[in-house]
C-alpha cells in the first residue's frame, strides 16, 4: 500500500474510533480525583489548577461540580486548548486557559491575577501524552497508525522525532532510549537509526525496530516500539525536565489545605513525583533532637499510600488508565 494510501486508512480508522468513543471518553480515575481534590474546593472562589488541561475533561467536571470554583487550565498543545476552550465555553466566566508547558506554572497564575505563592487550592498533573494527541494521526504519536515523526505536544515550536533521529550521534541516541525508554537494546538499535537514516515516518521507524530487536524479546513484553516511541517522545518535549521545574511550583502554589494530585504513566515520571512528595511530607527537625523545632515540620502529608493504580472495572471502561500511579498530598503547613 502506498504511503498516501495508508495514511488515508489510518486516518479513517481514527475517525470511527472517535464516532465510537470519543463523546463517551472518561477522563483518568476521574471519581478517585474527585474524592482527593474535592474537599479542598467547596469555598466560594476556590482555585483549581489544571497543568494538564488536554480535551478539559477533569476540568469539566470540577467546574460543575463546584459552582463556585475557578479554572487555571494549562496546556502546551494549541490544538488542545481550543477543543478545551469549547468545551468549557458554558463557563468562560470562571476560566483562564494558557498555553504553556505545566513547568509554567507561575506564569500562567500571574496571567490569571493570581500569586505564584499559596494561591491555589488544588492543583491535578494528568502526565503524560493524551488521548487527543494519540487520536491525531498526523501527530506521530502513535506506532500503530503511519505518520510523520512528530511527537511534538507543542506542535508551533521546537525539533521533531524526526530531527532527533536524523542528528543525533549514536551516543546521544543510544542514551535517549536507553534512559527514557529503558530499552534494552538501544546500542542496537541506534547502529541501525544511522544506517538507515533519515528517518521520516512512524512505519519506517516500526520496521527498523522489529529488525534491530531479537525476535524472542519481541514475542514478550509489548509492542517493540512502545520503548523507543516513548523514549522520543519525552526527548522532543523535554518532559522530564519541565516535570523537575514544575513540581516544586505546582506545590508552592497551594494555600493552607491546599491538595495535589499527580497522575503518571510512566516509571521516570513517577520517581520524580515520590522524590518531591516524600521530601515535602519528611520533618525538616535534624534526627538527632528529640523534639520537633517549631515551623520545621512536615509541609505535607500525604493522602495516598504509595502510588494508586486503577481498578480492573476502570481499565476496561477506559484502557489508558492501565499504568497510571496516582498520588496525592495536601499542605498542612503554611507557606515560608
Amino acid at each position: 500500500m502506498c504511503e498516501t494510501r495508508r495514511r488515508e486508512a489510518g486516518l479513517r480508522e481514527v475517525d470511527v474510533h472517535r464516532e465510537q468513543h470519543g463523546q463517551r471518553h472518561v477522563p483518568v480515575l476521574l471519581h478517585r480525583a474527585d474524592a482527593l481534590l474535592g474537599p479542598a474546593l467547596t469555598e466560594p472562589g476556590a482555585v483549581y489548577l489544571d497543568a494538564t488541561l488536554g480535551l478539559g475533561g477533569h476540568a469539566e467536571h470540577f467546574l460543575r461540580s463546584y459552582p463556585d470554583l475557578r479554572l487555571v487550565g494549562l496546556d502546551r498543545d494549541t490544538t488542545a486548548l481550543k477543543a478545551a476552550a469549547e468545551r468549557l465555553a458554558p463557563f468562560e466566566d470562571r476560566i483562564t486557559l494558557v498555553h504553556t508547558r505545566y513547568d509554567g506554572i507561575a506564569d500562567a497564575l500571574d496571567e490569571a491575577g493570581l500569586a505564584a505563592v499559596g494561591s491555589v487550592d488544588g492543583i491535578l498533573m494528568d502526565l503524560g501524552v493524551s488521548s487527543m494527541q494519540l487520536d491525531e494521526a498526523d501527530r506521530g504519536f502513535a506506532y500503530s497508525v503511519d505518520a510523520p515523526l512528530d511527537m511534538r505536544m507543542d506542535p508551533t515550536t521546537g525539533p521533531t522525532a524526526a530531527d532527533v533521529l536524523n542528528t543525533y550521534s549514536h551516543g546521544e541516541l543510544a542514551r535517549v532510549l536507553k534512559t527514557y525508554g529503558e530499552e534494552r537494546f538501544a546500542g542496537r538499535i541506534a547502529s541501525e537509526v544511522l544506517r538507515r537514516r533519515p528517518l521520516h515516518t512512524s512505519a519506517e521507524l516500526v520496521e527498523l525496530l522489529y529488525a534491530a530487536i531479537p525476535a524472542a524479546t519481541r514475542r514478550t513484553g509489548g509492542h517493540p516500539a512502545k520503548r523507543t516511541f516513548q523514549a522520543l517522545r519525552v526527548e522532543v518535549n523535554g518532559e522530564l525536565d519541565s516535570l523537575r521545574a514544575a513540581l516544586p511550583a505546582a506545590v508552592g502554589a497551594l494555600r493552607l489545605g491546599g491538595r495535589i494530585v499527580v497522575m503518571s504513566y510512566q516509571s521516570l515520571e513517577d520517581k520524580l513525583v515520590k522524590h518531591e512528595f516524600a521530601a515535602r511530607a519528611a520533618s525538616r527537625t535534624p534526627v538527632d533532637l528529640p523534639v520537633e523545632l517549631p515551623g520545621m515540620g512536615p509541609e505535607f502529608r500525604m493522602l495516598t499510600r504509595g502510588a494508586e493504580k486503577a481498578t480492573e472495572a476502570e481499565i476496561e471502561e477506559n484502557p489508558r488508565a492501565a499504568p497510571v500511579r496516582m498520588r496525592a498530598a495536601e499542605r498542612i503547613q503554611e507557606v515560608g
